[in-house]
């Protein structure tokens, strides 16, 4: 690849180096949780975490795993920076969003380390631009805290049955309610809209449920305001595992194969809508 052979400069090494053949894969998924302008990337030596925040009511963490890039390099246990994502995804695409038949925006990203701009090298045709994006100091971001013991209920669900529901439910709606439970209705989702109530049931027996391990009834309500931005995650997936703990903190985690077939996920954390009141 012609910007493997970009010279590293001079004064300090790069504290990240990665390199992409297709800089579509990476834009695809930053463009998943791009509901806000900035952005905080966490990079270790098994890939890059790039969170997304709102109102601490809602996170956003798109995975990019070491293996997905042709070169990639963490000099430090980690490297931290928030960087405005908007910025970020105009340059990955300013080729263009659609590439001609068989050619690719190649993709190299340097940091020099806190204080330094995040340097990205594209080639496209023999053609190199290099844009320079300001880092900034990184904010102190939520922990759901979402670890596996404290999981109380967990689906896995082919991704089309998710897109097919939030295709029929009422989003006049201010709120969607998830029952999910061992016993009927197994899985529910429910919205109170301008037209009345509508609830959509899957069975656990579904064609489109992969995995069902529901150990209580739990009944949860989310604004769909917070969730909405989680359609761009849902659009790109293949599949959807939806996690509830005990107090109905909600984890939806889209597994989303790329083009060249790499699996790579983006995780979304909710919380139940504090204004809950009785099901209707």
């Amino acid at each position: 690849m012609p910007l493997s052979t970009q010279p590293s400069g001079s004064g300090e090494p790069y504290v990240l180096t990665a390199s992409l053949d297709n800089a579509r894969h990476l834009s695809s998924l930053l463009r998943a949780v791009h509901f806000r302008d900035h952005a905080t990337c966490f990079a270790t030596a098994n890939g890059i975490r790039v969170t997304v925040e709102d109102a601490k009511c809602i996170q956003a963490n798109a995975f990019i795993q070491a293996e997905i890039f042709q070169e990639f390099s963490v000099q430090e246990e980690s490297v931290t920076f928030r960087i405005n994502l908007s910025v970020l995804l105009d340059c990955l695409t300013i080729f263009g969003t659609s590439s001609l038949p068989g050619t690719s925006t190649a993709l190299r990203m340097c940091y020099r380390g806190y204080g330094y701009p995040l340097m990205l090298f594209l080639e496209e045709g023999g053609v190199v631009t290099v844009c320079k994006i300001n880092t900034q100091e990184p904010d102190e971001l939520l922990d759901f805290d979402f670890c596996s013991t404290k999981v109380v209920n967990k689906i896995i669900l082919q991704s089309e049955g998710l897109r097919e529901a939030f295709a029929e439910l009422d989003m006049t709606s201010e709120v969607l309610q998830i029952t999910m439970s061992p016993d009927k209705p197994y899985f529910r989702l429910s919205t109170f809209g301008n037209a009345g109530s509508a609830h959509l049931d899957y069975p656990r027996d579904s064609d489109l449920m992969e995995a069902f391990h529901c150990n209580q009834t739990q009944t949860n309500r989310y604004k769909i305001s917070l969730l909405k931005p989680s359609t761009k995650a849902l659009a790109l997936s293949c599949k959807v595992s939806i996690r509830t703990d005990a107090q109905g903190f909600l984890s939806l985690q889209y597994m989303i194969r790329n083009e060249d077939g790499q699996i790579c996920f983006v995780e979304y954390y909710c919380c139940p809508d504090e204004d809950i009141t009785e099901a209707e």
